[in-house]
């Protein structure tokens, strides 16, 4: 029986995901969803959460777990969040958009929020944090001066997150319009994909 459970939603498919590690993969977390995990599950992984649809899993659920010894890892959205905040208590986060809210960098957390469909998971708007990322990439590359990169970032931030995407920072800045035609950068599934290889080395630690 598999006792490794993962919350992933939009970040990464489903089936990238099932490629990568043999876990339960459930929904995006809300409030109360940890209290129904089975006795089984000794490591977690939190990817996405829901923000707004629901009340958000609060850090006091997560403690009493990580108090039990299960292990939680976090990254990517919801994770990312809950990670810094409870990696004094033992949660494990993972990836880039962690540690720049670990740092201080990014403090806002809408700037992982998106809208999807929730039947599917497919995107219907473009996070803001990836797009965070893929103008700090282009002005570290040289192809975006970092006063552009800046404004275009701080106009973009200004929009309501369901309305935020890469064509407008493409508009703002046309020199990423070949970056994102090739397929927008995405740090959210990048770090996902670092939090899945991240609990497949703990399950191969542990069965050796």
């Amino acid at each position: 029986m598999c006792d490794v459970a993962v919350y992933l939603g939009p970040s990464l498919s489903l089936a990238m995901a099932r490629s990568v590690l043999d876990a339960v993969y459930l929904p995006p977390i809300k409030r109360g969803d940890l209290a129904r995990l089975g006795p089984e599950i000794r490591s977690v992984g939190i990817v996405d959460g829901e923000f707004y649809q629901s009340l958000a899993v609060s850090p006091k659920e997560i403690l009493p777990l990580l108090e039990r010894g299960i292990a939680f890892y976090g990254a990517s959205s919801m994770g990312a969040l809950r990670a810094v905040e409870l990696q004094a208590y033992g949660m494990v986060g993972v990836g880039r958009i962690f540690e720049a809210y670990c740092d201080g960098r990014v403090d806002a957390e809408d700037e992982v929020a998106l809208v999807y469909e929730p039947e599917t998971y497919r995107p219907l708007s473009d996070p803001l944090i990836n797009i965070r990322f893929a103008l700090e990439d282009a002005v570290h590359s040289g192809l975006v001066e970092t006063a552009r990169a800046r404004e275009a970032l701080e106009t973009v931030r200004k929009k309501w997150f369901p309305r935020r995407s890469f064509a407008e920072a493409a508009r703002l800045c046309p020199e990423l319009a070949g970056i994102i035609a090739a397929g927008p950068p995405n740090q959210k599934a990048e770090d996902a994909l670092a939090l899945l290889k991240t609990l497949r080395a703990r399950q191969e630690r542990r069965s050796e």
